[in-house]
Order: structure tokens, then C-alpha cells, then sequence
């Protein structure tokens, strides 16, 4: 009986915490991509400042997730051999630099700190960071042979 249920049972995530992790700088890079909008719509400087609120955020739990992402790469050395984590890296690294250079962009004086390169980086680093987390949620959750049998 106990055999039935292991077989019945859903695949494991490869990556649970990498995966969590990821969340939160998709999160704080989308949104501030959003507040700068507003910002520069209404030029009201508390959307600025939420606005650097996010990145910092970002940029913090993204290093969490891509300490998670590197310890997970080096212990998985099989499913490393048979896929590339190369596009789903780089661009999560470009992701990084990007938004530290975002954030020094956003702790500029009132209009300058947004618009317009801020505003430019944030949509830049928001389009990244969906591409690249769609990238590994790809390698993340995709099935490997040894789960469906």
C-alpha cells in the first residue's frame, strides 16, 4: 500500500526555497517598476521613495535566492549535465547589477531620481526578471525521468 502512495504521490520541487526565495525580488522589481509610473504621473515623492524601498528589498532577497540557486546548482551535479542554467544565471545576474545601479539612480534628489533613467532601468529590470524567472521555474518544475516512475 505504501508503494501505491509513493507512486500516487506529486513530484517534489526541485528547488522549494530557491523558487520562494525568487518570489520576493520579482515582487519588489515589478513593483517598483509600477510606483515609479505613478511617480512620474503625479510627481508625489512617497511613490519615489517606495520605489527604493522595493529595489533595496529586491536586490537583499535576491542575493538570499541566488545563494539558494548557487548551493542548489552545486549540489545537483546530474540534472546539471543535462541542463544549461546559463540564461536563467546570467540574466539573474544582470538582474542584480542592474537594480544596484537602480538604486543608486533612485537615491538621486526628487524628479531626477526617477525620470527618466529610473524609470528606464525599472522597466528594464522588470521585463529581466519575469524572462529569468520564467526561465527557472522551467527548470525548475520540469519533470525529470526518475519522479514519473
Amino acid at each position: 500500500m505504501s508503494d501505491v502512495r509513493a507512486r500516487s504521490a506529486p513530484p517534489s520541487p526541485a528547488h522549494p526555497i530557491h523558487v520562494i526565495l525568487a518570489a520576493y525580488p520579482i515582487a519588489c522589481f515589478t513593483g517598483a517598476f509600477l510606483t515609479d509610473i505613478v511617480y512620474a504621473e503625479t510627481y508625489e515623492m512617497m511613490w519615489a521613495d517606495f520605489s527604493i524601498w522595493l529595489i533595496t528589498v529586491g536586490v537583499a532577497m535576491g542575493v538570499l535566492a541566488a545563494l539558494a540557486g548557487i548551493a542548489d546548482y552545486l549540489v545537483r551535479r546530474r540534472e546539471r549535465a543535462r541542463r544549461s542554467a546559463s540564461p536563467h544565471t546570467i540574466g539573474n545576474a544582470l538582474v542584480l547589477a542592474l537594480s544596484l545601479v537602480n538604486a543608486f539612480v533612485h537615491s538621486r534628489d526628487a524628479y531626477t531620481s526617477v525620470v527618466p533613467t529610473g524609470l528606464i532601468l525599472s522597466g528594464v529590470v522588470a521585463l529581466l526578471v519575469l524572462v529569468t524567472s520564467w526561465l527557472g521555474t522551467s527548470l525548475a518544475y520540469r519533470a525529470r525521468p526518475e519522479e514519473l516512475s
